[in-house]
């Protein structure tokens, strides 16, 4: 008993068993709200169509949506969604018949309906995929590079990399009289 538990004449607190971090985990993703692939489906079937009320896809909705899910790799392709989807009929489809694409896709490709299904619905919001920046800075530093310019173009920037402006896009005359590239200017003697 602690001295103010003794104070005031109550028991202490039984111990609180310690929980290990990989449960608290656990428990912290359970308390987070799931998506469901209904959800993900309206979501979808809204994405890049304001007019959608999100009953019904389109092929290229739903394409964008396996892309971002990685359901659409070397097993399964763009075009075998096409050819699945078009068995439909139809431009837009249900979630009922989506469903029923889903299974027929899964079937045919010899893939696990449930696998393609859990991939949809965590594959997260509609958006745009982030491209990898990597690349990208390495392309630009590449191409930003002073030191590499040859030609008229090496004559826009200084020694530092910094751009003269004006000055290095146009040919400014001097008007001093000597020829362009003379290089004793100024040193001849008054006297002759």
């Amino acid at each position: 008993m602690s001295e103010a538990a003794a104070a005031n004449g109550s028991p202490s607190p039984a111990p609180t068993p310690e929980v290990p971090a990989t449960e608290l985990a656990q428990l912290a993703l359970e308390d987070e709200p799931k998506v469901s692939f209904a959800d993900q489906f309206k979501a979808f079937s809204k994405f890049g169509d304001s007019k959608s009320d999100g009953k019904l896809i389109t092929l290229s909705q739903s394409d964008k949506w396996m892309k971002q899910a990685k359901v659409i790799d070397k097993k399964i392709t763009t075009t075998d969604t096409g050819i699945h989807f078009k068995k439909f009929k139809a431009m837009k489809i249900s979630l009922s018949d989506y469903n029923k694409f889903l299974d027929d896709l899964a079937k045919t490709k010899k893939v696990e309906l449930s696998e393609i299904k859990q991939k949809l619905a965590v594959c997260g919001a509609p958006g745009v995929v982030s491209v990898s920046a990597g690349k990208a800075a390495a392309a630009v530093d590449r191409l930003t590079d002073t030191s590499k310019y040859t030609g008229s173009h090496k004559e826009r920037f200084d020694a530092s990399g910094k751009g003269k402006g004006i000055a290095g896009r146009r040919n400014v005359v001097d008007g001093s009289g000597y020829v362009s590239g003379y290089q004793h200017k100024d040193t001849y003697d008054n006297a002759h």
